[in-house]
């Protein structure tokens, strides 16, 4: 049944509770401190690496995850699992190298870093990037992904979902990011408690279906009934390579995903730039231990209901219409927990959505205020003005997403991948220009401006290229598949973004040299070789992750 009981709702009133009174608790306590803009939008020198850690984690787990990750793993298996275990190896190379420069530097936003490296004209056009890509692609989706969510657990209407969480999620990001940082570590405690017994439930739901008991036991049938679900690499045989392209993924496209997402991203790096670099890296370290744990919450859950699916079970729940929708599968998990557990789980999805939308808003606001409004349209801006700002652009992003997102949709490859790819037009570039602007010192802005909007552009023409052309000569590479809808052969996004990237670095290094040649003389960054250094604990941590990846892909190769 599509319905909250008076116990669920009593248990998911308790957690707005204490998120809610632990917040406006943070936020009087720091108030006398937060006249700052820097304090308002980095917490500067007050969040804690646990902070930091659950904060990077609970803005980064969200209704993309809960939703289109499980729904990814209905019909991909475990090998969608790959984001998020390739994210905890990102997440200490990010710590390792990128942190330091932005912290060196004294960078407290994106835009700011492509300005002090590059120029003005590229830091505009890419805040402009930042905040359409924030808003259209990501606020929207999460809003629409996770109201869906909602609306399948509770009953309750589309629309209704949405004005609700955009309401709570504004009410935590006006407080800034103090108050989000450490509701945050709340927010985490919630989502991890729920997801976890959510998988052990729908773990004992296989094990109860095919007559026998226990989570081990549930498991164990996971992979006996879908042995196709748990292969972290296809062939390009398969009908998901277009979405998981193989061992190009690994080597590839999805590097560039996940360093461009942790590294070169406001609304991730947002968290750790008020830090000290030993704060920063621990609480980075703290969430990369923490992205292990992810697949086991959100990709299991989704195997499971496509086990309990072939058994007959919910099949109408997870229809619309006329045809299954995968992005449904952990909403129906969650309608088939007993009471008082469907309100806690319900918390920690709501938790999740919740932290994320709070998260992206207060990195649109961030952006927009230090880097729009304070240069191009109020250059003495006192502080309180910029903070004032700062909530207003946090409102009106909110409500845009809200009128937004009934009209954006996610198209049939699901919530999880419908992010992704589009995410992926600009990814490339902006990671190019990253990469070279840290450690190249002949990068030049007329580069970097070819990487933002060139980037852009062959995305895009990579994106219409099978219908331009016949692509059937790459298929025996294994970049390209015939795609089963068109009938085109298209290569996968992964990919794709592979081939901008590579273009977009060769276009660099030329452009940059025959600048140079011409006298220009690019911008630098303060970097020092020590900085990158680390401390024995934080190397052990590392290798221990490294160490459990090496296991995992050996195991499910």
């Amino acid at each position: 049944m599509n319905t909250l009981h008076t116990s669920d709702y009593i248990v998911f009133l308790i957690y707005f509770l204490i998120v809610a009174g632990y917040g406006l608790w943070i936020y009087n306590r720091k108030k006398a401190e937060s006249a700052s803009s820097k304090d308002y939008f980095l917490a500067e020198g007050s969040l804690t690496w646990w902070a930091i850690g659950a904060s990077l984690i609970a803005s980064n787990i969200s209704a993309e995850q809960f939703i289109g990750m499980s729904g990814s793993g209905f019909t991909l298996g475990l090998a969608i699992a790959a984001y998020e275990w390739m994210a905890a190896a990102t997440l200490i190379i990010v710590a390792i190298f990128f942190i330091p420069v932005y912290l060196k530097n004294k960078i407290f936003t994106m835009p700011q870093f492509l300005n002090q490296r590059y120029n003005g004209t590229v830091a505009m056009i890419m805040a402009v990037f930042w905040l359409l890509l924030y808003v259209v692609v990501n606020l929207t989706s999460i809003l629409y992904l996770g109201a869906l969510a909602i609306t399948s657990i509770s009953g309750l209407d589309l629309t209704l979902c949405m004005y609700a969480l955009a309401i709570f999620s504004i009410i935590i990001t006006l407080g800034g990011m103090k108050v989000i940082g450490f509701t945050d570590v709340i927010q985490v405690f919630f989502l991890i408690l729920g997801g976890l017994i959510t998988t052990y439930l729908a773990l004992n739901l296989v094990s109860d279906a095919h007559g026998v008991q226990g989570t081990l036991n549930g498991f164990t049938i996971l992979t006996k009934e879908a042995p196709d679900h748990f292969h972290m690499i296809f062939d390009k045989t398969s009908p998901h390579y277009l979405d998981v392209p193989g061992l190009t993924m690994l080597v590839g496209g999805l590097w560039i995903v996940n360093l461009n997402y942790w590294g070169c991203n406001q609304y991730i790096t947002q968290r750790a730039l008020g830090a000290d670099l030993k704060t920063a890296r621990n609480g980075i370290l703290f969430a990369a231990f923490l992205k292990m744990l992810m697949p086991i919450i959100v990709v299991l859950p989704g195997i499971a209901a496509f086990v309990l699916y072939q058994k007959g079970f919910f099949h109408a729940e997870m229809m619309q219409a006329g045809e299954t929708n995968p992005d449904k599968a952990y909403p129906v998990l969650l309608n088939l927990l007993p009471t008082g557990l469907k309100g806690l789980s319900f918390a920690a999805l709501t938790a999740a959505i919740v932290a994320s939308l709070a998260g992206k808003a207060n990195s649109i606001a961030t952006i927009f205020t230090l880097d729009v409004y304070k240069k191009k349209l109020n250059e003495n801006a006192s502080e309180a003005n910029l903070v004032k700002v700062g909530k207003i652009t946090v409102i009106v992003s909110m409500i845009l997403a809200v009128i937004i997102a009934p009209y954006l949709g996610i198209d049939k490859k699901g919530g999880f991948q419908y992010i992704q790819e589009y995410t992926g037009f600009v990814s490339p570039g902006i990671f190019a220009m990253f990469i070279l602007g840290f450690f190249w010192k002949k990068a030049t802005s007329n580069a970097a401006l070819f990487a933002t909007i060139g980037g852009f552009l062959l995305s895009v023409f990579f994106k219409v290229l099978p219908t331009m052309m016949d692509l059937s000569f790459l298929y025996d590479f294994g970049f390209a598949v015939k795609s089963a809808s068109s009938g085109l052969y298209e290569i996968p996004f992964l990919d794709r973004m592979g081939f901008v990237f590579i273009i977009c670095i060769a276009g660099m290094i030329i452009i940059s040299l025959i600048d140079n040649k011409r006298g220009v003389v690019p911008q630098g960054l303060e970097v020092d070789t020590k900085m990158f250094n680390a401390h024995p604990a934080f190397v052990v941590g590392s290798l221990i992750i490294i160490l459990m990846l090496v296991a995992l892909y050996s195991v499910y190769w």
